[in-house]
């Protein structure tokens, strides 16, 4: 039987990514899947599918995610600061680094939650080149060349093409997983993706005549 495989696109700034990222990671160990990291410009996916950043976002949108961001916070027993310093930081530099990484085979796993923890926890400004070097060395890997190599056209390029497949892959919010094709969107489906691997059902599709 293969491995099951869950593409994870994802934003290094998003406090739902960051509140879901741990239980992933253990569901993903324990079902021995293979995690394919896809970082994507939530702004750019957010022009086609509909979405507003959070400013544009009505008041009463705004104040019902900071009720939702604390239910979370509880049920998953994490620390995150509502109103964390450096938020909105633009996460591009993070993207760029964290796929450099990976084009290098690396185990990227502990800097993304770094990073996650470094803005909803630390409140660190994860624009700022040396605290990304810092949380890349922390998590084993070799900050300094990441950063070098963050402004590669190629890394650039693949920073592109990660966002151009979440576009044309339907993805509308971060986190969103997708397994088999089905897609899962928010840490608050992580229970039914669960269920997914564990029962090794067919996906389900839009229009599925089931």
């Amino acid at each position: 039987m293969s491995r099951p495989r869950i593409d994870y696109f994802f934003t290094l700034v998003s406090p739902w990514c960051y509140l879901g990222n741990r239980v992933f990671a253990e569901m993903a160990r324990r079902h021995e899947a293979e995690i394919v990291y896809k970082p994507f410009d939530a702004g750019a996916v957010f022009k086609v599918s509909g979405g507003l950043p959070l400013a544009r976002r009505a008041p009463q949108r705004q104040a019902y995610r900071l009720i939702e961001l604390q239910r979370w916070r509880d049920i998953r027993g994490l620390k995150l600061a509502l109103h964390p310093k450096h938020f909105p930081a633009d996460p591009s530099l993070s993207h760029r680094m964290l796929l450099a990484a990976l084009r290098e085979g690396a185990d990227v796993g502990p800097f993304v939650q770094a990073v996650l923890q470094a803005v909803w926890v630390e409140e660190e400004d994860i624009g700022d080149p040396g605290t990304l070097v810092r949380l890349a060395d922390g998590s084993e890997l070799d900050g300094a060349r990441l950063l070098e190599l963050s402004s590669e056209p190629a890394i650039r390029a693949a920073e592109t093409a990660s966002t151009e497949e979440a576009v044309a892959r339907d993805v509308f919010g971060a986190p969103f997983y997708v397994l088999n094709g089905e897609p899962f969107w928010g840490q608050d489906r992580l229970e039914m993706l669960d269920r997914a691997l564990a029962s090794g059902r067919a996906p389900f599709r839009a229009g599925d005549p089931r």
